[in-house]
């Protein structure tokens, strides 16, 4: 597959082949939902807690007698039946894990970039660079891509503070090294734009 790869003033430059084995592999909606499962479960952290009727701070006396009262019987103020007592099964701290083989993991991201890239979602150009970080300029070059209006990941090489504080303010913009990026920031997103650089180093990191 070859797309063209345009400048950030909109025009093209020069085209691109992409690599098959990363952006031409088969498409395999299990494994995509799985790797988004696997890491939106990795995202909570676990820690909500209630405490049980052991653990409430109150009372443990017998609020009144077992009989001749003409109530129900009553053992302790603690009872989950009560207000204020404890939480019969509520939730308690513990890790949310989930295992994926690298493989798979591998897989599914190849999927999700050639699912871009055959519904034609992906926009590479040479680089962005900013003399200064100035979110008009981000938004400038954006919009001569075509996905101004659109819910868009920038994926770029390098750690380039001036384009990442360009973009921190664009509120459909999403930006990503290309070593960090994963499956599910991919799917989120509608335009998937790319540096030359960040394309280069994703597919030797997809390699094999």
């Amino acid at each position: 597959m070859t797309v063209n790869v345009y400048n950030q003033d909109g025009g093209v430059v020069g085209e691109r082949a992409l690599d098959d084995g990363v952006f031409g592999v088969l498409v395999d909606p299990h494994i995509l939902h799985e790797a988004v499962r696997v890491y939106m479960t990795h995202q909570r952290t676990g820690t909500a807690c209630t405490k049980t009727r052991g653990e409430v701070s109150r009372s443990n006396r017998k609020p009144w007698r077992q009989k001749h009262t003409g109530r129900a019987r009553a053992g302790t103020f603690r009872s989950p039946i009560w207000v204020g007592g404890g939480t019969t099964f509520g939730p308690k701290p513990r890790p949310f894990n989930l295992k994926m083989n690298r493989q798979a993991r591998r897989q599914a991201f190849r999927a999700a970039l050639s699912l871009r890239a055959a519904a034609g979602d992906l926009v590479l150009v040479d680089r962005l660079s900013f003399d200064k970080p100035r979110t008009k300029g981000m938004a400038h070059a954006l919009a001569a891509l075509g996905v101004g209006d659109r819910k868009t990941l920038l994926v770029i090489g390098d750690r380039d503070l001036s384009a990442i504080m360009s973009g921190r303010n664009i509120p459909t913009l999403d930006m990503a090294l290309a070593d960090s990026l994963n499956t599910y920031r991919v799917l989120r997103s509608e335009k998937l734009v790319m540096t030359v650089d960040a394309l280069e180093r994703l597919e030797q990191r997809s390699a094999g």
